[in-house]
């Protein structure tokens, strides 16, 4: 992998991993388009550098937040804090569940499937719409809620399933507020980021060649630059209901991505 492919994979990572267009969708578009999955094994190495990236941007932006969390862990009061804690816990539940039972079956989903990340992207667009749809109120996050957006955070693992997109929509469908839905989903994967990478690093599976040092270097710093930029404006995108434009470019990506995939 060429440094420059490495650079424009990070931006797209960074990008996409906050705003709702799906950014696994769009590094299997990417790599597609770039040759950049030759090779699987770097292919997955890659990935898990870029979203390693985006965890530690999502950490700079919410620090204080993540700082409550842990003190919530730590407490034994039950109060807001400590609550939320839980929350996050019962949401992560479900996706760790999918990754640690069906890991094998989801890589397949990872090696040029274009055709389903088209599908996937359009099915992004339609849960966009329906959520600018929905009426704005000021709920938060239940115990309740927090698992039902874990089940869509679980489903977002597919490619083209954008994974803000999914929670970010279903947080509002079920009347939660949109600020504290941006705030939840955008929390809500950290842990579950990090806990991928460590069990990737005990079970032998990042291994890579020197050669790839650089390549990998550059995209983890372009996608953590990126990754602050986008999750700061994501923030303020929420709040000012504009999901229709994304609904509308995920439509378009997804339909020229299966016209890719037949015609191609």
């Amino acid at each position: 992998m060429e440094i420059i492919d490495a650079i424009i994979l990070g931006i797209i990572q960074g990008l996409t991993e906050f705003l709702p267009v799906s950014s696994s969708g769009h590094l299997e578009l990417g790599k597609a388009i770039l040759g950049a999955n030759a090779i699987p094994e770097e292919s997955l190495l890659f990935t898990v550098v870029l979203h390693f990236a985006t965890a530690l941007s999502t950490i700079v932006i919410f620090r204080k937040d993540i700082l409550d969390i842990f003190k919530g862990l730590f407490q034994f009061n039950w109060n807001e804090e400590t609550q939320f804690a839980v929350k996050i816990i019962i949401s992560m539940v479900p996706a760790a569940i999918v990754g640690f039972f069906l890991e094998d079956f989801m890589i397949v989903f990872f090696d040029g499937a274009i055709i389903i990340v088209g599908i996937m992207l359009i099915v992004t667009a339609v849960l966009l719409y329906l959520a600018d749809m929905a009426k704005t109120t000021d709920k938060g996050v239940s115990f309740r809620s927090a698992f039902i957006i874990g089940l869509a955070q679980a489903v977002a693992m597919l490619p083209g399933i954008s994974r803000s997109g999914a929670t970010i929509s279903t947080s509002v469908l079920l009347g939660i507020d949109k600020t504290k839905s941006a705030r939840f989903s955008f929390l809500m994967v950290v842990p579950l980021i990090f806990g991928k990478v460590a069990k990737d690093i005990l079970g032998g599976e990042l291994s890579f060649e020197s050669s790839q040092m650089a390549p990998m270097t550059a995209g983890f710093i372009a996608a953590f630059v990126a990754g602050l930029f986008a999750c700061t404006w994501m923030i303020q995108l929420v709040k000012k209901s504009k999901l229709t434009y994304f609904a509308i470019y995920c439509l378009v990506v997804g339909l020229i991505a299966i016209g890719w995939s037949l015609w191609g």
